[in-house]
């Protein structure tokens, strides 16, 4: 018998070609051009963006419910207390564990800068959610496939978590550094350097334990107790030691600063200053409010000079909105017709694309921050000397210290982002200081509350929100309301769950809803924190 040898070959090929189609569904459904796998580094660039993007992006709403600046035109949105759900950190926390997974995949030990920087993240965007909402999932969130309806931790032990998260990331990162293994490659808020990642570490536990100062008594919680034992022991917890730790956002080209040359025309002008911030930095005459702010066009006008502080005016947040509008000026067919109301520094916010730096965490705020810890008897020290830290190292960021300050201002009030003008103020932070709003009173509610109102200062266009859950903690500063913050003149005090949360975990939420506020989702109950 005669075989046709080519014949064969075809067959055989053939064959082979039907033995590879005999795949399992699951290879076959891979997709060879997405990436399944991603190094920790690329992954915590991910989650260090989100952080900026979705809680400390500077001239946002929530800056309005801060009550830095009030919008004056309707069509961008109004300066209400009406608002819905908070944002759902979940899908970053899904990255943390993501970013902890791959860095063990690349054959890092248990403990390593990622699982160190893991606990930090946990703790941070959980606080995020559960300071705006209340009980919240935490021990069985993250799960996965093994829990699809994670049961909702009561906010005491929300925050129990998180304390505990703190200690275990400064204890882990401590173990690494004396090992000298410092480098978190990928990292670009603080050049990739653990030594500093543990300051922030320790200094945002500080935030947490003043989030908690209505409960310094709880049982188990030991707030007091913690707090004094950072404060005593800063070889073990060591805190930020000057601006050049902060934990920061800095703009470029890239990811511009929100405010910036391309949309001066949209929102310079519909974006005017709001009271309660101006009128504390005036009150206290602190060039702060001529670095930040411009002069009313109306007051210069009618004939005073910028350097002037009775020049600076902004609207109460609870104007009506079309009073604002008419009051802040009105187009007249030539530009902005000189208004009534002060405007942001155009020469800072819309003359180039970087802007300032937006602190996540601030050494300014840490300052205040041990400063009223130690006012509330919660540790030993001078309030005082931290009180003035904080006031000088936020009014040195904005350039404001003792000597003659240049300073720069819009000379119409009108459109022109690059009509500029300069003039000089004399400051001596010794005066500045002994003001009787500005001395400090002592460790009683009045020093208390000079140091939160400090803060708040400190907190213009960074930290998120920060000033405002200040002022739901404490009542400082006085928030202004009216009309135009709706809400039948409240603020509100919390943000309802998400909507995703009502859907897919309904009984879980429902059973919040009920023991926390007695089965209403209701924005204006206080949470347990308020309590």
């Amino acid at each position: 018998m005669k075989f046709n040898h080519k014949l064969i070959a075809v067959c055989t090929a053939f064959g082979l070609m039907l033995s590879g189609c005999e795949r399992s569904f699951e290879e076959l459904e891979k997709d060879p051009n997405r990436a399944v796998t991603a190094p920790a580094s690329l992954v915590l660039q991910g989650i260090e963006f989100d952080m900026y993007d979705n809680i400390g992006r500077p001239f946002s709403s929530e800056m309005r419910w801060n009550q830095f600046y009030a919008i004056n035109y309707n069509y961008y949105g109004n300066n209400e207390y009406t608002w819905s759900t908070f944002t759902d950190h979940y899908t970053t926390l899904k990255n943390v564990v993501k970013m902890e997974e791959e860095a063990k995949r690349a054959g890092l030990a248990d403990v390593n800068v990622y699982s160190a920087l893991g606990k930090f993240f946990r703790a941070f965007f959980i606080d995020q959610m559960s300071v705006r909402g209340g009980d919240l999932p935490a021990s069985e969130a993250l799960k996965g496939l093994e829990v699809l309806t994670p049961k909702y931790d009561s906010q005491k032990e929300v925050y129990m978590q998180i304390l505990t998260w703190l200690d275990q990331s400064n204890a882990e990162m401590s173990s690494l550094i004396a090992a000298g293994n410092t480098k978190v490659t990928g990292d670009f808020y603080l050049g990739e350097d653990l030594v500093k990642w543990q300051k922030v570490v320790n200094s945002f536990r500080l935030r947490i334990l003043l989030r908690l100062s209505k409960k310094e008594n709880e049982a188990g919680m030991n707030v007091k107790s913690q707090f004094a034992e950072i404060i005593a022991n800063p070889t073990k917890y060591p805190l930020l030691s000057g601006m050049a730790d902060n934990l920061e956002f800095k703009s470029n080209v890239y990811n511009k600063y929100p405010s910036n040359p391309d949309n001066f025309g949209f929102d310079a002008t519909r974006q005017n200053m709001a009271q309660t911030y101006v009128g504390l930095l005036t009150a206290r005459k602190d060039p702060r409010v001529m670095v930040t702010t411009e002069p009313a066009g109306a007051q210069l006008k009618a004939g005073k000079k910028p350097s002037d502080f009775t020049a600076f005016i902004a609207a109460s947040s609870g104007e009506d909105l079309s009073d604002m509008s008419n009051k802040a000026g009105k187009n007249n067919g030539a530009g902005f017709a000189p208004g009534e109301y002060s405007f942001q520094s155009r020469s800072r916010y819309y003359s180039n694309y970087v802007g300032e730096s937006t602190f996540l965490v601030g050494y300014p705020e840490m300052c205040f921050n041990i400063a009223e810890g130690i006012a509330r008897g919660w540790a030993t020290g001078s309030a005082e000397s931290w009180y003035k830290k904080g006031i000088q190292a936020s009014q040195e960021f904005y350039g404001v210290k003792t000597g003659t300050l240049t300073m720069t201002y819009s000379k119409t009030g009108g459109r022109a982002s690059t009509d500029f003008a300069n003039y000089t103020v004399d400051f001596n932070f010794d005066q500045y200081y002994a003001q009787p709003l500005v001395k400090y009173a002592g460790n009683n509610i009045g020093g208390i509350e000079q140091i939160v109102t400090q803060k708040y200062l400190a907190f213009f266009m960074n930290s998120g929100m920060e000033a405002y859950f200040n002022y739901i903690r404490t009542g400082f500063p006085k928030f202004m309301t009216g009309v135009g913050t709706g809400n039948s003149g409240r603020i509100a005090v919390r943000w309802q769950y998400p909507l995703s949360e009502r859907t897919t975990n309904a009984a879980n939420y429902n059973a919040a809803i009920q023991s926390q506020f007695a089965g209403k989702d209701d924005i204006n109950q206080p949470l347990w924190l308020a309590k």
